[in-house]
């Protein structure tokens, strides 16, 4: 058995079947690593939700913003925006079911064998894998509970709290769990978080670095994350995976081999 991670899918369902041919992904006995950001922007989001849904156990995928976003214009279609590409799927047929799968989707995946986490941003300095998961584990509940989830999706949106206190409490503890592990870039030491900021390394506002350069709670921890694309799939530290390489602006799309480090690169891109 072989797993395999790939970085921002965001549609492209090409540039992904090409690196699963070229590496012979088997679904029967190998599996695949989604880092979130599965839809929207890119040509073909509607089919790259069924492609992975058919994966079933071979494919385990957290959820990333945009993911979120669909969950919510599902809810609310006029909070679709100009560059989003996720109508198909609000029309389709079976968008019920695709929605419902991605609710069951988690926010932070742990694998003890390898020893690392898959997070959409990555890990939080101020938190341990632990704490990272049991937080992740708050904002799934609430995915998953029908009762629940229509007043997080109408709040989840905004950059407050911007600092992770542990007497946070509701929709605002909430959406301070779902910012840091789904939009974070750069933070302070404190964790505290600049969410305005999206540009490389060299661009961190005053105060602020890129999460990834602080001390982390667990060092022996890998890491493997995307949604920072203007990284280009390179952190500069060991055991901290990027895998966002753009592929939705017309750059590459990055499959890593999470038992050996070996990278692939489809350059097929999709630009929308």
């Amino acid at each position: 058995m072989t797993t395999y991670a790939v970085g921002d899918i965001q549609g492209c369902l090409k540039p992904l079947q090409c690196l699963l041919d070229e590496v012979g992904f088997n679904p029967s006995c190998d599996v695949l690593w989604a880092v979130g950001d599965l839809v929207n922007r890119g040509p073909d989001s509607l089919n790259t939700l069924r492609f992975i849904d058919n994966l079933d156990n071979a494919c385990i995928a957290v959820l990333g913003n945009h993911d979120l976003h669909l969950l919510a214009t599902s809810r609310d279609a006029s909070r679709l925006r100009k560059s989003d590409t996720l109508l198909p799927i609000l029309q389709a047929d079976d968008r019920d079911r695709l929605l419902a799968n991605l609710r069951q989707r988690p926010l932070a995946h742990w694998d003890a064998r390898l020893g690392i986490l898959m997070t959409h941003a990555g890990l939080p300095p101020i938190w341990s894998v632990k704490q990272t998961r049991k937080r992740a584990a708050e904002v799934e509940e609430v995915l998953r509970c029908d009762e629940r989830l229509p007043l997080f999706l109408d709040e989840m949106y905004g950059n407050e709290p911007d600092r992770w206190k542990p007497s946070l409490t509701g929709i605002a503890r909430l959406r301070c769990i779902t910012n840091y592990l789904t939009r974070m870039r750069f933070c302070k030491q404190d964790g505290t978080l600049d969410l305005k900021s999206k540009e490389g390394v060299g661009s961190a506002p005053k105060g602020f670095a890129p999460w990834f350069t602080y001390p982390r709670r667990d060092p022996t921890t890998q890491v493997v994350f995307g949604h920072w694309a203007a990284l280009e799939a390179n952190t500069g530290v060991p055991g901290i995976h990027a895998l966002d390489s753009g592929c939705v602006w017309g750059n590459s799309m990055t499959l890593m081999n999470m038992d050996t480090g070996e990278r692939h690169q489809c350059h097929c891109g999709e630009p929308t």
